[in-house]
């Protein structure tokens, strides 16, 4: 992360929690997870250029939601690598996020924002700062933002700060969201059990019904309390299962949902199928990037 820029971009890719385990409860209150994390080929796009001042704008469908003050993940990144480096003339920029991804809706929209725009302020500033550098640094931010910063297939344990990376396979799925924020507090609240049984061994998967099958023998245990909150969650997994997903689950604390499917063109049609059904929802077809595929 050494080359200088004169203006540059990185897409901020969603990311899907395709099973989520919570496995207990420290002391502190923090839960404990197991969480097998993949990232999308569709997400937010962070982009930056030098400017007269630093600044933060926003443009695309969810931009009216999008805070531009110090509490934006973003600026708040931007704060924490120019406080690294004190005594160094670091130039203003103007980071404009293109904003695709809906607000609280346990994708990482905005960890993977602020992992986004930490790798391209650490190469537009010529910063010796790697990726093992740079997820220590931003895990102020929540533990969301260091995996951002990976944005590759990985196993997320503890309070989600011990990543192991694993090899998936490409996977074509749609994301489908009823419109409604969820705060993730308020669904851990309603969490009731909080001692559930470890995600179950990987083994080598060669393709995308290998997947599906192994999820099939896991969960997300934030769905049930989740839905709870915002009943339309049930109504999405319903849309995605009649239109024959693999594994239709929610991610993250929600209330986004996600469908597995065994082709491209299945997802295209379902998604465009419960699109036209449901014009006010978000729905977005993709597909997860294979192991070895690098963020662009």
């Amino acid at each position: 992360m050494t080359e200088k820029s004169s203006g540059v971009q990185r897409l901020a890719p969603a990311k899907v929690n395709l099973a989520l385990h919570v496995v207990g409860q420290r002391a502190d209150g923090y839960h404990l997870l197991e969480s097998l994390v993949a990232f999308t080929g569709f997400g937010d796009r962070v982009s930056l250029q030098p400017a007269e001042e630093t600044r933060l704008s926003a443009t695309g469908p969810f931009a009216s939601e999008v805070p531009l003050d110090s509490s934006n993940l973003i600026l708040r990144a931007h704060h924490i690598l120019a406080g690294v480096f004190p005594g160094r003339e670091l130039g203003p920029v103007h980071l404009s996020l293109e904003k695709n991804l809906p607000i609280a809706s346990g994708i990482g929209g905005g960890s993977s924002d602020a992992a986004a725009a930490a790798i391209l302020l650490a190469r537009h500033w010529g910063l010796q700062l790697t990726e093992s550098d740079l997820a220590p640094l931003l895990l102020p931010l929540g533990a969301d933002v260091p995996m951002c910063v990976a944005a590759r297939s990985l196993i997320a344990r503890g309070t989600g700060e011990e990543l192991e990376y694993v090899r998936l396979p490409r996977l074509p799925m749609v994301l489908v969201n009823p419109g409604v924020p969820l705060a993730t507090p308020a669904v851990f609240r309603a969490l009731q059990k909080k001692d559930n049984a470890p995600l179950p061994p990987l083994f080598a998967f060669t393709n995308t019904a290998d997947v599906i099958g192994w999820l099939s023998e896991t969960r997300n245990d934030l769905e049930a309390p989740a839905a709870s909150l915002v009943p339309a969650i049930h109504d999405v997994l319903a849309e995605l299962r009649s239109e024959s997903a693999g594994i239709a689950r929610m991610s993250g604390s929600g209330a986004t949902c996600f469908g597995v499917f065994l082709s491209d063109d299945q997802a295209e049609r379902a998604a465009a199928t419960i699109a036209e059904r449901h014009p006010s929802w978000f729905v977005a077809a993709t597909s997860t990037l294979a192991s070895h595929e690098t963020v662009p």
